[in-house]
């Protein structure tokens, strides 16, 4: 205990230190007292452009694609913790399939598992995760590319991909020290200071530490994260900015679930496995390490033509020595036994992964007129080279009764025996992008060849045996067209087409010859909304859309990004509908609303029963509002409230399959969120309520034994001092 105080401590003196050199705010959020009046000013609560989408200055309303942004406003306002909890009121996603693991951000988008982007290039991504879990403290915003987006990124999955911007040193000084704790022990001190040390060079440094337990008993998760970052004026039109991070996590006792869907999903006859249960051991150890460090410049020949070019090196590394988790139930069959629906097998997984990457995009941008039409010119390369090495171990463990669980020690530590992966992959792709504007019509038409070359070792051999080397080379052409038309009144109806690739390793079960690329391609129209006209203290966005997405070249048996077996047969289908509104009305009034339709169902497979099947973790339905009022007049001034509610109905948690012949689908639930806030100038104290009312349901049973609770209540009070 006094380990971590004297790390928050540290990183406290840090953020008050800066407070004495402290002269105006940066940041966008803050808070102003004017003729007696508090207001809380967040001028980008309501997003108005995405450098994600098309890697220009278009505005949203113009850019034919749906898109969700949500904005370091947003998230200040609303306390989220992680990606997961940012995503809550956003359409199209959904979260926390898993529970509240603060491991990595767990999200599908459209029925897919999006890819994270930082700072515009790739994270390195893990062998079987799409995410690598850095905190959402160190960002500014989190973008959601819904659809095929390969034409600007290059492999990735048809429901889209997420790109984290992180925060950028400003010429004006200023920052903020974050103290907040709640339930579960949750305990945290963060904070982040910016400023010019000289005419040219601005400097910023944001920190971190945290220290919680997690809903389910015996388990215990520490995070330090620091991120410098400078800019350097290099001259009128030239800007060099160094971006960095650093984060350690390590986590004890496992992360909870795995509970036997006899007692959690369905009826046990001894009763109720609680959401508190942990069926792990105390052993369970996870430690990460991951560092990355890049530059981005940004070059004007003139006002009309730029050059951009960022590049980031990673490193990632996980070690799991001790992963014990819960498997099947013992005795189902003989009542007469002690053992009867409550005795469960253990399972020790042991795991160890380290990835390398290196990313880069260089890219020119150029606007010229041609008569009445306006062009926006884009024409770019990128570069990937990443070294994923993953092996792991797998013995049986001992045996824990699910009612009263004690554990004992493992035995065995299993090592990492077992080749998981060992990959070499480069990726490079050339891609161009034309966006003509011929008066209120805006065209956007874009083209991308990638070419993919991986070295691979053969998968689940004995690291020590030698390995036989496998060569894979895969090429994929992908392009997007769309259009918009924006109205005076700032409506802005939409269409637009376009595809996607993943590569595939392995060869064709049934024919031997190389996978192709998995490809994507999406339809999508719709109406956009910006609210121009209604007065300068009305913020508002809203899109609503439609869409169908095929995907065709699935190897259905085991997707990975490792070698897969089975046959690439497989076609999937996704369509449905969102509406998403985000407004910010008159500095007092904020609401994030939603609706999401998804309909998914596998077309075709080799494993016939999961030939029209949904997807997993694909609910139907999605609703979400929240809205958030601060009093700026009397003697409550200051003073604000805010309830949500949000709704998922049930999904699958599997496909069917030999070894999974029964789907079970997580229950719907609809849970209620609250805030109460007091902002002062400069100050700012919140307590935050997440799932208000506690509401218990499992988000997903992947299988008999592989069940998850949602996230339980989370309470936090916050106390910040802005500078």
């Amino acid at each position: 205990m006094r380990g971590r105080w004297m790390t928050a401590a540290g990183l406290a003196a840090i953020g008050w230190a800066s407070v004495a050199v402290a002269q105006t705010a940066p940041d966008t959020l803050k808070t102003v007292e004017t003729d007696g009046e508090i207001v809380v000013t967040a001028p980008n609560y309501v997003p108005q452009g995405s450098g994600a989408a098309t890697k220009t200055d278009t505005p949203l309303i113009a850019t034919p694609q749906s898109v969700s942004i949500i904005t370091r406003d947003q998230i200040d306002l609303l306390d989220f913790v992680d990606a997961q909890q940012a995503v809550r009121y956003a359409a199209g996603v959904y979260g926390e399939n898993y529970g509240p693991d603060p491991r990595y951000d767990f999200f599908t988008v459209r029925g897919f598992t999006p890819k994270q982007y930082i700072d515009g290039l790739a994270a390195p991504i893990s062998t079987s995760i799409y995410s690598v879990g850095v905190d959402l403290y160190g960002f500014q915003s989190l973008e959601l590319l819904k659809g095929p987006s390969a034409t600007l990124y290059g492999n990735s999955p048809p429901g889209g991909i997420y790109n984290e911007t992180s925060r950028r040193a400003d010429f004006a000084t200023g920052g903020e020290i974050r103290v907040q704790g709640g339930t579960d022990a949750f305990q945290e001190v963060a904070g982040t200071v910016t400023g010019a040390v000289l005419p040219s060079l601005a400097v910023r440094f944001t920190g971190l530490f945290r220290d919680r337990d997690l809903t389910t008993n015996g388990t215990n998760t520490r995070r330090v994260y620091a991120a410098p970052t400078a800019t350097w004026r290099l001259g009128e039109r030239t800007t060099l900015t160094g971006l960095a991070y650093y984060q350690y996590d390590k986590a004890k006792g496992g992360q909870g679930g795995f509970l036997p869907v006899a007692g959690a999903l369905l009826p046990n006859p001894n009763g109720v496995i609680g959401e508190r249960t942990n069926l792990g051991d105390p052993a369970d150890v996870f430690e990460r390490r991951q560092f990355s460090a890049g530059y981005e410049l940004v070059h004007h020949f003139s006002d009309a033509f730029s050059f951009t070019s960022n590049a980031k090196w990673n490193q990632y590394r996980e070690r799991t020595p001790v992963g014990i988790y819960a498997g099947y139930l013992t005795n189902t069959t003989n009542p007469t036994l002690a053992s009867y629906y409550r005795t469960v097998q253990q399972y020790d997984f042991s795991y160890a992964e380290e990835v390398h990457s290196f990313a880069a995009d260089n890219r020119f941008a150029a606007k010229v007129a041609t008569g009445a039409v306006t062009h926006t010119l884009l024409a770019g390369v990128d570069y990937r080279a990443v070294t994923n090495v993953a092996a792991y171990g797998f013995v049986f463990a001992g045996l824990v009764d699910a009612f009263r669980p004690v554990t004992t020690a493992p035995a065995i530590e299993p090592g990492y025996p077992t080749r998981f992966n060992d990959q070499r992959f480069h990726q490079i792709g050339i891609y161009a992008q034309e966006q003509a504007r011929l008066g209120d019509l805006y065209l956007t038409l874009g083209g991308r060849y990638d070419r993919v070359r991986s070295r691979y070792l053969t998968p689940y051999t004995l690291v020590t045996a030698p390995g036989v080397e496998n060569r894979a080379a895969q090429e994929a052409f992908t392009w997007r067209a769309g259009g918009n038309y924006v109205t005076a009144r700032g409506i802005a109806p939409y269409v637009s087409y376009a595809t996607s690739f993943e590569p595939v390793l392995g060869s064709d079960l049934a024919t031997g010859a190389a996978y192709r690329p998995t490809t994507g391609r999406q339809w999508e129209g719709g109406v956009k909304y910006d609210a121009r006209g209604l007065g300068r203290g009305v913020k508002l966005f809203a899109t609503a859309a439609a869409f169908d997405i095929r995907q065709r070249d699935v190897v259905t048996t085991a997707p990975s990004v490792t070698p897969v077996s089975g046959e690439q047969v497989g076609r999937v289908e996704v369509y449905g509908g969102e509406v998403e509104l985000v407004a910010r009305l008159r500095d007092r009034l904020s609401i994030n609303g939603s609706y999401s339709y998804n309909h998914s169902r596998v077309l075709a497979s080799d494993v016939a029963t999961e030939v029209g099947a949904p997807l997993p973790t694909t609910p139907r339905h999605k609703a979400s509002l929240f809205v958030d009022y601060d009093l700026q007049r009397g003697p409550l001034r200051g003073l604000g409230v805010g309830a949500g509610v949000r709704y998922t109905s049930g999904s699958a948690g599997s496909l069917p399959g030999p070894f999974n012949p029964v789907v079970y689908d997580g229950q719907a639930a609809t849970l209620v969120d609250g805030i109460l806030s007091y902002d002062l100038p400069g100050w700012r104290v919140s307590v935050n309520a997440f799932n208000l009312f506690d509401r218990r349901y499992v988000a997903r049973c992947s299988g008999p034994t592989g069940c998850f609770y949602g996230a339980g209540r989370q309470v936090l009070a916050a106390l910040t001092r802005r500078f």
